[in-house]
């Protein structure tokens, strides 16, 4: 499956194990809740760890950890709700996490710009045949009024 990251088409190489799935080698992905009990082995894992963060995460109880996290994929339940785009501007602006916020999930093609002016980064899209049309939202507006 393929993905955007800084406005290029590439291949996703992480895999998401859900909390009762055993641990692979390669670039994971993580519910924040493993993270937090799991941490020492996930620290030793052979391959990047990324957490995943769902609206009623919080991002403080992984906030120290963060230099050794490598992605965090906000995961989107429902469009209409914004706590993620929240948690995305306090990872980039209060905590200065430099690494991947990806978001994934139901979010609009409407909405990629905006996730973007609030640090999001890359978008895992349900099909390929939307990854042109979320491109085309990364550059929906050229001014920025805020």
């Amino acid at each position: 499956m393929e993905l955007i990251k800084d406005k290029q088409v590439i291949d996703n190489t992480w895999t998401y194990l859900s909390n009762d799935t055993a641990l692979k080698n390669g670039d994971i992905t993580v519910s924040a809740s493993r993270w937090l009990q799991d941490r020492a082995e996930l620290l030793n894992h052979n391959g990047k760890v990324g957490v995943r963060i769902t609206p009623e995460s919080s991002i403080d109880e992984i906030v120290n950890d963060l230099p050794h996290i490598e992605l965090i994929e906000l995961d989107f339940p429902d469009f209409a709700d914004g706590r993620l785009f929240s948690h995305a501007w306090l990872l980039r602006n209060r905590y200065q996490y430099q690494g991947e916020i990806r978001a994934t999930g139901n979010y609009m093609s409407g909405q990629v710009f905006y996730l973007s002016r609030v640090g999001v980064n890359a978008f895992s899209v349900e099909k390929n045949e939307d990854l042109p049309a979320a491109l085309t939202a990364l550059n929906d507006f050229t001014v920025k009024y805020q």
